[in-house]
């Protein structure tokens, strides 16, 4: 029997705050599921905090020493005995197009935990992910539930600007990562994607705050505005440094990295506007790009911005970085893009795009003289090519 629609049906008409409430009892009718808990990555990506458990009542999840985080890891369903029961655990990672939500966790009878409805509850769990997607347009459930803590107001306002923290697509895969994800203010990083292209842009606004926080979300809206006009980058750069500029005066400015890729041909077009620094990893060999330096947006009026090209072979890996990245110090005083931010792409190389750039930032955590980490972002985005309708590349 195939209980996809109903189910499909009833999850896709619950109320946006009931969306778990709703799968409970679905799965108890459907499969006889004992119990169905939802555990979702909090902003920073250490943990899985369970969706409707009020706060202190439950300890999280660690996303590296827990069954839930193994399977959220390795993005594959899971199973496990319950202890001292005759059921089973289903571990199902919660993922919409690369971006990793969380893991549900659905618990049946022993004697129906039969290997053909993991494929079922597979699609119910990404059935899961989309709605919750849908749903955060409506209620703030699933946002609040991922806080360890409260965010700041400028951080508040960051997140709220991103288009997700990964992204796959057949010819590349992105992820990306805040830090401090609880009080950021700065960085970003925007993306789209298209039949033709691909638009990567990294930003970092000056200052701290509130200040650094609305000045960054200017400059990404204007971006955005230009691109949706069908701007190339050139053109959005300085769409973006006039508004700036007429908001600004000179004062405050953005630095800006944007790239835009062809997706049939690998061919990369790549406008250098600031600080962020754009790495390269082809086989073993890590390297930073040298990029003809351009000024920040905002700062001069009528500034003119340039293109630069390069080309992309699958199985590239790019590495995007602000600054608070590079500039990190550590105790010996050794720069951190010197030689250690070249060791961590190596150390980090058999990873999936999703998971390089928190395993980076956690890297730069324990390199820092400090113990408080400054603004600092990581995009990450492997090239995997067009493939031709031949099977070749």
């Amino acid at each position: 029997m195939n209980r996809r629609p109903d189910i499909e049906t009833a999850v896709r008409a619950a109320a946006p705050h009931a969306l778990l409430e709703t799968l409970r009892t679905l799965l108890a009718d459907a499969y006889g599921a004992l119990a169905v808990e939802l555990h979702l990555a909090d902003y920073g990506l250490r943990v899985l905090k369970r969706l409707d458990r009020p706060d202190g009542e439950e300890e999280p999840l660690s996303l590296h020493n827990s069954a839930e985080g193994r399977a959220f890891g390795s993005q594959e369903p899971r199973e496990q005995q319950v202890r001292h029961g005759d059921a089973v655990d289903h571990y199902l990672p919660v993922t919409v197009r690369g971006e990793r939500l969380g893991i549900l966790t659905v618990r049946l009878p022993a004697e129906r935990s039969a290997p053909d409805l993991v494929g079922e509850l597979t699609h119910v769990a990404d059935l899961l992910g989309h709605e919750i997607l849908v749903a955060e347009r409506d209620t703030d459930v699933y946002q609040r539930a991922r806080r360890t803590t409260r965010l700041t107001l400028a951080a508040e306002m960051q997140w709220q600007l991103l288009p997700a923290r990964a992204c796959t697509a057949a010819e590349f895969a992105i992820g990306a990562q805040l830090e401090p994800a609880y009080s950021i203010h700065g960085d970003n990083f925007d993306w789209a994607a298209d039949a033709d292209e691909l638009t990567l842009a990294v930003t970092n606004g000056m200052g701290e705050g509130i200040q650094a926080s609305l000045l960054t979300n200017l400059a990404v809206n204007a971006l955005r505005n230009a691109r949706r006009a069908g701007i190339g980058i050139a053109d959005q750069a300085a769409l973006a440094d006039q508004a700036l500029y007429d908001q600004h005066r000179g004062a405050s400015h953005v630095s800006t990295l944007l790239l835009r890729f062809e997706l049939a041909t690998g061919r990369v077009g790549v406008v250098d506007a600031g600080s962020p620094q754009l790495w390269i990893q082809r086989g073993r060999t890590v390297r930073r790009m040298e990029l003809e330096a351009q000024l920040p947006l905002g700062m001069f009026e009528e500034s003119h911005y340039t293109v630069q090209e390069f080309h992309v072979e699958p199985g590239d890996r790019l590495l995007l970085l602000s600054d608070g990245v590079y500039e990190a110090v550590s105790p010996a005083g050794e720069a951190y893009g010197d030689r250690a931010l070249a060791r961590a792409i190596q150390s980090t190389r058999l990873l999936p795009a999703a998971t390089v750039p928190r395993a980076i930032l956690g890297e730069l955590a324990e390199y820092r003289v400090t113990e408080t980490l400054d603004d600092a972002l990581v995009v990450c985005l492997d090239w995997f090519g067009r493939q031709d309708d031949d099977g070749g590349s």
